[in-house]
């Protein structure tokens, strides 16, 4: 890795939820090159330890807390477990979410909740239980995930694009208050990325008609392709070290353009 400094996580501890596989799996890996610790946290435990292992590999720390994101009494004991196993927590990136589709018309409240509780109010009340240590141990990074959905409509999944949305307000709100402790907060918003999440959207149509409606669904995108996991990651890598320390409250866009189109390219 190249000396860069101010992109150096050396001596830090960072916990990453959603971190078994995609932009979580990336974000671990990469900050364990850039000198972190790192606690991975996921609902699976299997999955997690094979992340883990790719972080030892590195010579770096790791634990792994098979915990849900988006049950409230499981929050406090992510938090402890890392600080417990690691030493402290210096970076806290909030990944895990889920999304599905649902038309606003036959929305019911369990598919409302589901999304929500894992996308918006888990990722606060973690925030809040990181933010509560690091306040009195010199500060931190928040990095939050939202997504071009928390920007425009995704339709049929009004509950995503309003829980993404939350985000980044939450994020403009949390980047304010929690200045004073010395804690930043920021926000990644992902467009199209190559992960199962995404991919997800595809598998719900026959397999020979998958090529090419992942085709079309880039096409009007200005840098006309799905991202990589490790784009979302070197975004992340920024807002958690030295190289942001005058940035808060803000949310960056990696999407490869699409948030500025209407129409897309024309072929």
């Amino acid at each position: 890795m190249p000396d860069l400094p101010r992109f150096s996580l050396e001596g830090k501890v960072a916990l990453v939820t959603g971190a078994s596989r995609g932009i979580g799996e990336a974000t671990a890996v990469l900050f364990a090159q850039a000198g972190a610790d790192v606690a991975v946290s996921s609902r699976k435990q299997e999955d997690l330890e094979k992340v883990a292992e790719q972080v030892r590999a590195l010579g770096r720390n790791a634990v792994v807390i098979p915990a849900h994101a988006g049950r409230m009494d499981q929050l406090q004991g992510i938090v402890d477990t890392t600080i417990a196993e690691l030493g402290g927590l210096d970076i806290l990136i909030n990944n895990a979410g889920t999304n599905f589709f649902s038309p606003a018309i036959d929305m019911n409240e369990r598919a409302w909740d589901t999304v929500m509780n894992l996308d918006l109010k888990g990722l606060f009340f973690l925030s809040q239980a990181a933010a509560r240590h690091m306040k009195e141990h010199g500060g931190g990074a928040i990095v939050n995930i939202s997504s071009v959905s928390g920007l425009r409509p995704q339709i049929p999944t009004l509950h995503y694009s309003i829980a993404k949305a939350g985000v980044i307000m939450l994020t403009s709100h949390l980047g304010v208050e929690w200045a004073q402790y010395g804690i930043r907060v920021n926000c990644v918003a992902p467009g199209a990325i190559d992960t199962r999440l995404y991919n997800a959207m595809f598998a719900l149509m026959p397999e020979d008609e998958q090529p090419a409606a992942k085709a079309a669904a880039v096409r009007h995108i200005p840098i006309p392709r799905a991202g990589q996991p490790h784009e979302i990651a070197d975004a992340l890598l920024y807002f958690a070290s030295d190289a942001s320390t005058y940035t808060t409250g803000q949310t960056l866009t990696v999407d490869g353009g699409l948030i500025w189109t209407t129409g897309g390219r024309k072929e």
